[in-house]
C-alpha cells in the first residue's frame, strides 16, 4: 500500500511539474534550447510570457500547435541566437519584444497578424524580417530602433498609437497604410536615401520627422498636436488635403534642399509656425488658406518672397528676415502689426547675413514652451516604451525564477 501511495505521490508530482515546465496556464515560459521550445509549442495558448534566456540558440523555431502567446515574447541580450521562427503562431497578447540579439539574422513568423506592441532594439545582424500575407496588421505601437533591416514590409497596421523608427542605417523605404496615428510619429537617423510613403494617413496627432528624402502624406487631413520636419533632403513637401493643425505647431527648420511648401487649404495652425534655415526655398507662397495661427510665426532664410494673403490672426509676434530683399513683402505683413498679428510684427528685415543662423522655435514663453513640450514627448517615446516593457520583463523573470 505504502509503494503504491508514494508511486501515485511521485506520478503526481511529476504531472505537476510537467505543467510547470509546460508553462501552457499560468507560468512564464522560460525556453533555453529547442527542446524547450518544442515542448511550448505543444500548446494551443500559453496565457502568460514566453521568454528565451541569453544562451537559447543558434536556432528555436516555436512551430507546431502554438497560435497564441497572451503575454509577451520576449529576447533580451543574446548574442548566440541566429534564427527565431514560428509557422504557426498567429497572436502575441503582449509585446513581440528582440532587444541585443545581436547575431540574430532570420526572423520569420509567417503567420502572426496581432501584436500589442513591436519594440526591437540593437539588432545589428538582422537584414529584414519575413511575415506572411497581409502580415502584422494590428499593433498599438511599434517601435524599431537601431537595426540592420532594410524594409518594414511586414508591418500593415491600420491604427497606431505610436511609431518610432530611429537609427535603422540600411532602412532605405518604409510604405506603409497606417489610417490614424494617435500619439506621436517619430522617425529620425534612419538611412540617407531613406523614401516614405503613408498614402492612407488621413489623422495623426503629432509627427516630428528627420532625415528623409521623401515623405509623402498624401490622404493626411488632420494634425492633432505638432507637425515638424527638421534636417531633411526632400525638395518639396505636399499635403493638399491638410486643412488645420489643432493644438500644435508646424515646423521646418534646417532642410536643405527644400525647395517647395504646399499646404494649400490648411487654414488652422493651433501652436506657431516655424519655417527657418531651408536655404534653398525662395518663396513663402504655398499657405494661401492660412487663416488663424493660435501662437507665433517666425520665418527666417533666403526667400525673396513670403505671401499669406489669407493671414486674419496671429496670436502671438510674428517676424520675417531673410538674405534676400524681401521689402515688397514687408510693405504687406507690416501693416498687419497690432491687428491681425496680436503681438505685433516685431521684425521684417531684408539683406540680413545672419537670417539663417536663428532655428529655436516661434514664439514666446508660451507658445516656445508648449512646442518644445510636443517635441520632447515624441522623442522620448521609445525610451518610455521601452523602459515599461523592461521592468515588466524584468518582474517576470523574477517571478518565473522564484518559481
Amino acid at each position: 500500500m505504502y509503494s503504491k501511495e508514494l508511486v501515485s505521490a511521485v506520478a503526481a508530482l511529476g504531472l505537476i511539474s510537467g505543467a510547470a515546465a509546460l508553462g501552457c496556464k499560468d507560468d512564464p515560459v522560460e525556453i533555453n534550447s529547442q527542446a524547450d521550445a518544442t515542448q511550448a509549442a505543444n500548446c494551443e495558448t500559453i496565457a502568460n510570457d514566453v521568454v528565451l534566456g541569453t544562451s537559447a540558440g543558434p536556432t528555436i523555431d516555436l512551430s507546431g500547435d502554438l497560435t497564441e502567446i497572451g503575454g509577451s515574447l520576449i529576447v533580451k541580450n543574446n548574442g548566440l541566437l541566429q534564427t527565431l521562427s514560428s509557422d504557426s503562431l498567429e497572436t502575441i497578447g503582449g509585446a513581440f519584444q528582440l532587444t541585443n540579439v545581436t547575431s540574430l539574422t532570420s526572423l520569420m513568423f509567417t503567420k502572426l497578424n496581432e501584436v500589442d506592441s513591436i519594440n526591437w532594439a540593437t539588432l545589428s545582424s538582422l537584414p529584414e524580417p519575413t511575415f506572411g500575407n497581409p502580415g502584422i496588421t494590428k499593433a498599438k505601437s511599434v517601435t524599431v530602433a537601431d537595426t540592420f533591416v532594410s524594409n518594414l514590409d511586414g508591418i500593415n497596421v491600420q491604427e497606431l498609437t505610436d511609431m518610432n523608427i530611429n537609427n535603422n542605417r540600411r532602412l532605405t523605404s518604409f510604405v506603409t497604410s497606417i489610417k490614424t496615428l494617435t500619439n506621436a510619429m517619430y522617425v529620425t537617423a534612419n538611412s540617407l536615401n531613406m523614401t516614405m510613403e503613408m498614402p492612407n494617413l488621413e489623422s495623426i496627432a503629432n509627427m516630428t520627422i528627420s532625415n528623409v528624402t521623401r515623405f509623402a502624406v498624401p490622404s493626411l487631413k488632420t494634425v492633432n498636436g505638432s507637425m515638424r520636419f527638421d534636417s531633411n533632403y526632400f525638395e518639396e513637401f505636399t499635403a493638399v488635403n491638410l486643412t488645420k493643425i489643432q493644438d500644435g505647431d508646424l515646423s521646418f527648420v534646417s532642410n536643405p534642399q527644400l525647395t517647395n511648401i504646399s499646404i494649400p487649404n490648411l487654414e488652422k495652425v493651433g501652436g506657431g509656425v516655424t519655417i527657418a534655415n531651408n536655404t534653398a526655398l525662395t518663396k513663402i507662397d504655398g499657405l494661401g488658406s492660412l487663416e488663424d495661427v493660435g501662437g507665433a510665426i517666425k520665418m527666417r532664410g533666403s526667400f525673396d518672397e513670403i505671401d499669406l494673403p489669407s493671414l486674419n490672426n496671429v496670436v502671438g509676434t510674428a517676424e520675417f528676415v531673410s538674405t534676400e530683399d524681401i521689402t515688397s513683402s514687408c510693405e504687406t505683413l507690416n501693416e498687419l502689426s497690432g491687428n491681425v498679428v496680436q503681438g505685433k510684427v516685431t521684425a521684417c528685415d531684408s539683406d540680413n547675413a545672419q537670417a539663417n543662423n536663428d532655428t529655436t522655435s516661434a514664439g514666446d514663453g508660451d507658445s516656445e514652451g508648449s512646442g518644445k513640450g510636443d517635441d520632447d514627448s515624441a522623442a522620448s517615446l521609445a525610451g518610455a516604451s521601452l523602459s515599461t516593457v523592461f521592468t515588466l520583463a524584468a518582474l517576470g523573470g523574477l517571478v518565473a525564477t522564484f518559481l
